[in-house]
């Protein structure tokens, strides 16, 4: 009798082994099955080390990539090869936040049930969110420097342009490595007076009064600005871009608050876009005078990733509400994409920054310089260690009729900012509306 219970003990252990076996089995294959039937090692899934099946079209259907046993052939234009070959990525997986390095699982058409044989070994089309033509204009207009470019609907969270320069065409091996870098999603750059919406928005919500704000800017005091401003008030200092004026706001905030906005506001956090994970923005506000007041300007020792602020705008314009982005249509109809953040700011807040950044296009951008465009926006200037040209940048979102768009330029060594990045976002926008 102690035998056979001896016996059905051991049966009951067996079996329990066996079941928690095949829960963790079942585990693991749900968390890295996609990473597994990847392997490069798959026969089937790779022709002489490429993936051969899955294709990858824009927003209106225009081929972007196909893999094939033949090899992958990408589009024929050799601009919108450039303009999107990290988001496309390349064929020896140089680009790690390219679809063919970051996402080969969409591609394969691998699903947790089937594997690798959703589509009977043809794949499967990914259509992206991205417009071919408007990355194409955004390559071009930046000529020949350096940048990148992002536009998104603030509303949904689809982003329509997404362009980084360096660059180089898929179809030939480049010996540049920040070519390879999506400095969108992976970089940092200085925001020059850019960052002046976030010490804004801090201000508004923390300093009383401020409708009586006066500042007496002579343009060579220790926060030096680029000429004599003269006497401005809250606005003005805004849409005059005043140094003077934007370090003494940052200095009766402190350190404390600035640190707290640049957490609220979510500059410093780490978006997931597709399974990539975007570079977290950095910021250091000390108790100095000179250094906090700087740091409250977007200089000093401020790195802000580009996508982080392009969000940030489009929560202004969304009455508060941050929307994650994405780039990867999901064609399941019942399954919505939009990811909300949460409130970053309260919506008296935003209104109140929309005005503002409405009376900067209208008081020093010129709103002609943006017809059909109802444009709310800041610009930036920043100075760089090594460059004899500052960097130019724009930032900000339009609210015109079915066409919810935030966006966030940044042009290595162009100067002003409404110039140079101005001019890339007006020819963007303009593409992605008419």
């Amino acid at each position: 009798m102690r035998k056979l219970e001896k016996r059905s003990l051991i049966c009951v252990l067996l079996a329990m082994l066996l079941f928690f076996g095949l829960v963790y089995y079942v585990f693991k294959v749900f968390i890295n099955g996609e990473e597994w039937a990847t392997f490069e090692g798959n026969m089937l899934i790779y022709t002489e080390g490429q993936i051969n099946r899955g294709s990858v079209y824009d927003r209106n259907g225009v081929l972007l990539l196909d893999c094939s046993e033949e090899g992958i052939i990408f589009n024929d234009n050799s601009n919108i090869r450039k303009a999107l070959v990290h988001t496309t990525g390349d064929i020896y997986g140089n680009v790690s936040t390219g679809l063919l390095n970051s996402n080969k699982g969409k591609l394969i058409g691998y699903d947790f049930i089937n594997g690798i044989y959703t589509n009977g070994g043809d794949g499967e089309d990914v259509v992206l969110t991205l417009d071919a033509n408007a990355c194409k204009v955004a390559y071009e207009s930046l000529g020949y420097r350096n940048g990148t470019v992002g536009v998104f609907n603030y509303k949904t969270g689809e982003i329509l342009c997404m362009v980084s320069k360096p660059s180089f065409d898929p179809n030939y091996l480049t010996s540049s490595d920040s070519a390879y870098f999506n400095t969108f999603l992976q970089g940092t750059v200085v925001p020059g007076s850019t960052f002046k919406v976030v010490t804004t928005i801090a201000a508004i919500e923390n300093i009383e009064d401020l409708d009586n704000f006066s500042y007496n800017c002579d343009g060579s005091s220790s926060i030096n600005c680029t000429y004599n401003h003269g006497v401005v008030d809250f606005y003005e200092a805004l849409a005059k871009s005043c140094n003077g004026a934007y370090g003494e706001i940052t200095n009766e905030l402190g350190a404390d608050v600035m640190y707290e906005y640049v957490d609220k506001l979510g500059l410093t956090n780490s978006y997931k876009i597709e399974g990539i994970d975007t570079k977290e923005s950095n910021f250091v506000f000390s108790d100095d005078y000179n250094n906090l007041a700087w740091a409250g300007i977007g200089q000093h020792m401020d790195n802000v990733n580009p996508l982080s602020m392009m969000v940030l705008m489009g929560a202004i314009a969304n009455d508060g509400e941050g929307v994650n982005p994405y780039f990867i249509k999901d064609e399941d109809v019942f399954n919505n994409n939009i990811i909300s953040l949460g409130n970053f700011i309260s919506i008296e807040t935003a209104e109140e920054v929309e005005k503002m950044l409405k009376n900067n296009v209208e008081v020093t951008y010129g709103v002609n310089n943006y017809k059909g465009l109802d444009l709310y926006a800041k610009s930036g200037t920043a100075e760089a260690d090594g460059q004899t040209v500052p960097n130019g940048l724009f930032t900000g979102y339009i609210k015109n009729e079915g066409y919810p768009y935030a966006f966030f330029v940044f042009v290595e060594e162009g100067g002003s900012g409404s110039s140079s990045a101005g001019s890339v976002v007006r020819n963007v926008l303009n593409e992605l509306i008419n």
